[in-house]
């Protein structure tokens, strides 16, 4: 059962990273109150580069809380809290081998469409303090998912991700994931 372990927002703040510096919405942390899921993005969370974070078709951003356990091993040193990867929702058991493009979903009371897989960004190197992220990010099939808002509405640590409509699009988000991989 896929299931809400954390809701998560950010501020937008500065960071840097050897001589490289960047406005970013990506330290997100764990709210205590529900958050609302809007048309375009999650209220009260930054969204800096639209370009490639919300938006109709990347309104909010989940990711597999099970994921965490592997990270941890890669990055000992860190303080790893939920929302590490900007996600505004860690979701239990959220699996891109098996949620597919276009499936329908009722979180809390919102209704939400799965669109994409996440790309890594650079910016996953401010957080995770290290270069090699972006390419371990992209080594994996952890890429977590991308929803676009049929039904705005609130969603609570604790709300079931409960499918409502299977699509008959087949590709999965891990397949669509893989052939964005750049190529070596």
């Amino acid at each position: 059962m896929m299931k809400v372990v954390s809701t998560n927002i950010g501020k937008r703040e500065i960071h840097s990273w050897k001589g490289k510096t960047a406005e970013t919405g990506i330290f997100k942390k764990p709210t205590i109150s529900p958050i609302f899921l809007d048309v375009e993005d999650v209220a009260d969370d930054a969204v800096v580069d639209r370009k490639y974070h919300g938006g109709i078709e990347q309104a909010v951003y989940a990711y597999n809380s099970n994921h965490y356990e592997y990270w941890k091993k890669l990055y000992p040193q860190l303080d790893f809290n939920f929302g590490m990867f900007g996600e505004n929702l860690t979701i239990a058991d959220l699996d891109e081998t098996t949620i597919c493009i276009g499936d329908v979903y009722k979180i809390g009371n919102a209704l939400v469409e799965v669109t994409k897989p996440r790309e890594p960004c650079f910016k996953l190197i401010f957080r995770f303090q290290d270069d090699a992220i972006v390419t371990q990010f992209w080594n994996t099939s952890f890429c977590g998912v991308y929803f676009k808002i049929l039904e705005t509405g609130s969603v609570s640590q604790d709300d079931e991700m409960v499918l409502i409509k299977k699509s008959s699009n087949m590709n999965t988000i891990a397949e669509v994931y893989e052939n964005l991989k750049p190529k070596k």
